[in-house]
């Protein structure tokens, strides 16, 4: 079942944010935008390289009233290691989220139980707490921010532009479709 326009299951973590453990439900995320970014552990090799170009992104990501959210199944206290030790992670101000029990990674169904580990996966979440955007794939593939912020632009824009959506390719200002039955076959 895909988890798209489902609600985000209740949880409680704690996040390492801007030189602060923090505590996160999921009613922390009512009221605005969200991504979760879930990636496999600190301390690795393509995850600062992700999170270190969301952070480079942050600031856009905060022009459109979005929070972003780092997932690992590591502890906030291992968050704030990497924070303190890795120049690339540094640069992050968004909240990290520890899921040490991976409530989180199972609830988003990005858990590698064998593993212990979360999946590359990313959610848009919107300001009611629904999911809708997802994409997971393998640990091997790192991902872009300035896609993400497209994803996110389309998401927004459909969300606040009833009976139109963004075709293949859409970036912020292009034209979109209104789909009606003049338009089968004709695309």
């Amino acid at each position: 079942m895909s988890l798209i326009n489902t609600q985000v299951k209740p949880f409680k973590a704690t996040a390492y944010h801007n030189g602060k453990f923090i505590d996160l439900s999921e009613e922390s995320l009512k009221g605005k935008w969200s991504v979760f970014v879930f990636y496999p552990a600190d301390f690795t090799f393509v995850c600062p390289t992700e999170l270190e170009d969301l952070a480079d992104n942050y600031a856009e990501f905060q022009k459109l009233g979005v929070e972003v959210y780092g997932i690992s199944t590591d502890s906030h206290f291992a968050h704030k290691a990497w924070h303190d030790t890795s120049d690339a992670i540094k640069k992050v101000n968004y909240p990290l989220i520890g899921d040490p029990t991976g409530l989180l990674s199972r609830n988003f169904q990005v858990m590698i139980e064998e593993e212990g580990m979360a999946l590359r996966g990313t959610f848009v979440i919107n300001p009611e707490g629904f999911i809708k955007v997802m994409e997971v794939h393998d640990n091997g593939i790192g991902r872009d921010a300035s896609e993400l912020l497209r994803k996110l632009k389309a998401a927004q824009y459909v969300a606040s532009h009833p009976g139109e959506v963004c075709p293949a390719k859409w970036s912020e200002g292009a034209a979109t479709l209104t789909p009606s039955l003049d338009l089968v076959g004709k695309i």
